[in-house]
């Protein structure tokens, strides 16, 4: 066991010289986090490390591989069409609403089959889990709920912090640690359903090309993947930005790349002020929010920012045959009501007790109106 220790121990400090490692030494290095067998601070330092240093796509798909194989409870949900998911890393400067989960519910009114997998609240102020929880969808199901989730509501969210979804390590991992890590990335790949088409929101452009490539590497087909911009361009945002423009690489069919930048101007949207789409710190006021903009109450910025984020989603699917119609075509999915009802679906659906799922909700939207 003492040599295992001084091997690991080797390892982390070429990482901390700025050596890379192999697909298979971050797939070895991360099933020895995963099952414990090196102590917790090696197992920090190793976390600290490599992110600081900065992930390869090699070492993200050697992790994502361990976590996968050895800690991720798997199903096949039976749909038809591929399987989507849309996430943010975390990690970056501009703390704002939950934009991903309002994005993948108007997504799935429109047909787009939406297998999410997401965390509690790391770096962020509320996590795409706390959210979905919050608006009564009930995220300590087990996996074969949140299949049946995805087959009958055309939307389901595993829980990676959940030990029903990842069984050995990652819960224990993300509950001990309060900064961001490789783990954002590789550890949302790993969702239970293997969707093939994702969008991905990073914390910085220089993970734009290692994470899409990481995507290509195990087994996405499709995949778009962007860092957004406040207006000067000093800070950064995990989504498509409405404050200033946003860079993204989109992975094709053909498995090809393709760079490019958008403004929010060039999309027919106004110019948002940061203070529109910063989240607050009380989960269920934002809640409340998030029920406002689904149920076509709030036509302001933040409706904005979730239809321009729905859009790849849509484009992706074939909804949208371009981003500027995407975002239209997710205005009228809002607007025509859809999204409210294929929330009210979901919250029935994915739970232990659909009742409960649905009075929870069914109270929300009664304060949501009444506070628009």
């Amino acid at each position: 066991m003492g040599e295992k220790i001084r091997a690991f121990g080797s390892m982390v400090n070429d990482i901390i010289g700025g050596k890379s490692l192999t697909r298979e030494e971050a797939r070895d290095m991360f099933r020895q986090v995963l099952l414990n067998e090196q102590p917790d601070l090696q197992q920090g330092a190793f976390l600290a490390a490599i992110t600081a240093k900065g992930a390869t796509p090699q070492e993200i798909a050697g992790s994502w591989e361990a976590i996968y194989e050895i800690d991720t409870v798997k199903v096949t949900p039976n749909v038809d069409g591929p399987l989507s998911e849309n996430s943010g890393t975390g990690m970056d400067t501009l703390k704002t609403f939950n934009i991903s989960t309002a994005a993948a519910i108007v997504a799935a009114a429109d047909g787009v089959v939406m297998a999410k997998h997401g965390a509690r609240a790391i770096t962020s102020r509320c996590g795409t889990v706390d959210m979905a929880e919050a608006l009564g969808v009930d995220m300590e199901c087990d996996a074969a709920t949140v299949k049946r989730s995805i087959e009958k509501a055309g939307i389901g969210m595993f829980n990676g912090s959940s030990p029903l979804v990842h069984p050995t390590a990652l819960g224990r991992i993300l509950s001990q640690i309060r900064f961001g890590t490789i783990l954002n990335i590789a550890g949302s790949l790993a969702n239970p359903a293997l969707p093939t088409y994702g969008v991905r929101g990073v914390y910085s452009k220089d993970m734009i090309l290692p994470t899409l490539t990481t995507m290509r590497e195990v087994g996405y087909r499709r995949a778009i993947v962007f860092n957004g911009s406040n207006g000067d361009g000093t800070k950064a945002m995990d989504e498509l930005s409405t404050l200033g423009t946003s860079t993204v690489s989109e992975l094709d069919a053909s498995g090809g790349i393709s760079d490019y930048t958008i403004a929010p101007q060039e999309l027919g949207i106004k110019v948002a002020r940061e203070s529109d789409i910063m989240a607050g710190t009380d989960v269920r006021i934002e809640a409340l929010r998030l029920l406002q903009v689904l149920g076509g109450e709030e036509r302001g910025p933040r409706q904005d920012i979730v239809c321009l984020n729905a859009a790849p989603l849509l484009l992706m699917n074939g909804r949208a045959f371009s981003l500027a119609d995407g975002v239209e075509r997710a205005r009228s999915i809002i607007e025509n009501g859809l999204a409210m009802e294929r929330l009210k679906l979901w919250t029935e659906v994915q739970s232990r007790d659909p009742d409960a799922g649905r009075e929870q909700l069914e109270g929300l939207i009664e304060r949501a109106s009444g506070t628009a």
